[in-house]
């Protein structure tokens, strides 16, 4: 097991694709499953494209459109955003699973894994791998 520190700096995705494909590599597994789990409630992981930048702004404006702030929630003792954070974390995922095949992760040719910070202003996020295989 590995946890994984994320420094954000404000609501977006952040690409973390690299740091754990490195952290697979160099556990010398050749097949097995890689389980992804995010220990917050106002953020959340995804796999998403990671080509054209235009998809995740996309995503990011949805996300603020259906969850927007300063709507009428009760819940705001941490701001305006707290409330929709954890709404948008409600509407995504904070666990993903990724077959390892060869050593590597078994991603599509144009799929990243991101960490969604919800939260306006910067937080360390934790990101808990574990693998099972052989």
């Amino acid at each position: 097991m590995h946890s994984l520190e994320i420094s954000t700096r404000g609501q977006r995705l952040y690409e973390i694709t690299s740091a754990v494909s490195e952290w697979v590599r160099q556990q010398r597994m050749q097949t097995g499953l890689l389980t992804l789990f995010c220990r917050h409630t106002s953020a959340s992981l995804l796999i998403q494209e990671n080509a054209d930048p235009t998809v995740r702004s996309d995503i990011e404006a949805y996300f603020d459109r259906i969850a927007p702030e300063g709507g009428p929630y009760r819940h705001d003792s941490e701001g305006s955003d707290d409330m929709p954070a954890h709404l948008k974390t409600a509407l995504t995922q904070v666990q993903l699973s990724i077959p390892v095949i060869e050593g590597g992760l078994a991603l599509g040719t144009w799929q990243g894994i991101y960490l969604f910070e919800h939260r306006v202003r910067p937080h360390r996020r934790e990101i808990v791998l574990h693998l099972i295989g052989e």
